[in-house]
């Protein structure tokens, strides 16, 4: 009976690591307009040593949402993405920096470490609705503000870059 068991958790074990090395190895080439490009430190690319993201790749990975207020909007809005931790773990960073830049060329540096489950994402939806250019997307990292006092800081507001349009991984 135990051998069965042990076996038979080998086996999960197995399908499991396989599925998450094929889905890793198998995000296609965009063929919608480009929204996330990822270079640098990277363990996955679609398109030389670049990860290209479009809105269809972005929504086919694990996304989470959550409520919160903003202080750069009125009340409380439900944003949606893909959190960081996943992020992270589908480029590979364990540690390092994320250098996330805007389109107006606006870096910012975001430690690894902020990459934590419950945490921040990269939102491509405010109350279920793409963002525009203008109400801060396509790409928004948002930290749950309204869930801790520790998101509520000049440090964390100032790695909240909207109109995020590429990151670079620096371990």
């Amino acid at each position: 009976m135990f051998k069965s068991i042990k076996s038979a958790g080998l086996n999960l074990i197995l399908v499991f690591g396989l599925g998450t090395a094929a889905f890793a190895e198998d995000i296609p080439a965009p063929t919608g307009d480009v929204l996330l490009s990822v270079v640098g430190e990277i363990a996955v690319t679609n398109a030389e040593d670049t990860l290209q993201l479009d809105f269809a790749a972005l929504s086919e990975l694990d996304s989470t949402a959550f409520e919160t207020t903003t202080i750069w909007t009125e009340g409380a809005h439900t944003f949606q993405g893909v959190s960081l931790h996943v992020f992270a773990e589908l480029v590979g960073a364990e540690a390092g920096t994320f250098l996330a830049t805007a389109i107006n060329d606006y870096t910012v540096e975001i430690p690894v470490s902020d990459a934590v489950e419950g945490g921040p994402i990269i939102a491509y939806l405010m109350d279920g609705e793409e963002m525009s250019v203008r109400d801060k997307g396509p790409l928004w990292i948002i930290y749950p503000y309204d869930s801790s006092a520790d998101y509520r800081s000049e440090v964390i507001y100032s790695r909240s870059i909207w109109q995020l349009d590429r990151i670079e991984v620096v371990k």
